[in-house]
């Protein structure tokens, strides 16, 4: 498969951009409806040629900044003009245009000038989104893009509390945007904001359509995992075995191992389908290490 693989421009916490090629190969070639409960920074359906799109995320923060792009899809330049606004306001780097940060600060910290030079600017626009209740999907996205290992991350009391990365809004950032709003454009796409028992409730499928899911990981560490225990894996396992019994194509990703860890819940329940062993390229953000991990793929096709 030749076909250039679109990367979200959330470049989202678990993102599957590196594991694309493989999924694509083993997903339908045909798609009428596709059903995506946990849509995260989408990169799946963004590499996913159907007539409709069901997304849906617990994360409302997450939902409301997809929105925001594709409401932005038929005049990206108005969105990149109140991008630069704020970018410009609170003086943050900007490589897809001008490089501005001084020579002086590159020398000092060769492998984290970003971080220091964005980190001011960062910690006022952060403290503006705090103030502000609303929560701003356009402010949020670009905390996001400068923030630390890029996630959505809120204090108990709903403050959002990622520090900065170092990181730095670049032609990546653009390129991914504006893919992103090429595609979506003339699509008919539909988010939601729902527990994913709930988005299971409500389908009614036809003929073609495919469900594709990558729920939180129950065995590793990553921040979004820690809202995800054994009830709602049973749960969702069971919501899987009852999509097969309408006879709903489906594929699940997750992973069986990792690091010392394993899921025996998974390891029973996926002998009744098709398991395919995804080649992972897992780094932890903890220690940059390459992790000890087997993902897989499962269908019912």
């Amino acid at each position: 498969m030749n076909k250039e693989i679109k990367r979200s421009p959330l470049f989202y916490v678990g993102d599957k951009y590196r594991l694309m090629r493989q999924l694509l190969d083993l997903f339908p070639q045909e798609i009428n409806s596709f059903y995506e409960p946990f849509a995260g920074g989408g990169t799946v359906f963004l590499n996913i040629k159907a007539n409709k799109y069901f997304l849906n995320d617990i994360d409302k923060h997450l939902v409301n900044i997809h929105k925001l792009l594709i409401s932005n899809a038929k005049n990206p330049e108005n969105f990149f003009e109140d991008v630069e606004k704020i970018i410009h306001k609170y003086k943050l780097s900007h490589s897809y245009k001008k490089d501005i940060v001084p020579d002086s600060l590159k020398k000092e910290f060769k492998k984290t000038y970003y971080a220091r030079f964005n980190k001011e600017g960062y910690e006022k626009l952060r403290i503006c989104v705090n103030k502000n209740k609303k929560n701003d999907p356009l402010i949020l996205y670009i905390l996001l893009i400068y923030g630390f290992n890029r996630m959505l991350r809120f204090n108990g009391g709903g403050k959002f509390n990622l520090p900065v990365g170092n990181v730095d809004f670049n032609k990546n950032v653009v390129n991914a945007l504006n893919n992103y709003f090429d595609f979506v454009i003339d699509k008919k796409i539909k988010f939601t904001i729902k527990d994913f028992r709930k988005f299971f409730e409500k389908n009614e499928y036809s003929k073609n359509d495919f469900v594709y899911i990558d729920p939180p990981y129950i065995i590793t560490s990553s921040e979004y995992n820690k809202l995800w225990n054994e009830k709602a894996e049973t749960d969702l396992l069971n919501l899987i075995d009852e999509l097969n019994k309408k006879g709903v194509k489906f594929a699940l990703s997750n992973v069986t191992h990792y690091n010392g860890s394993k899921n025996d819940l998974l390891i029973k329940w996926m002998k009744k389908y098709k398991v395919h062993n995804i080649k992972s390229n897992y780094i932890s953000y903890h220690n940059n290490g390459k992790k000890k991990i087997k993902e897989v793929l499962i269908t019912n096709y």
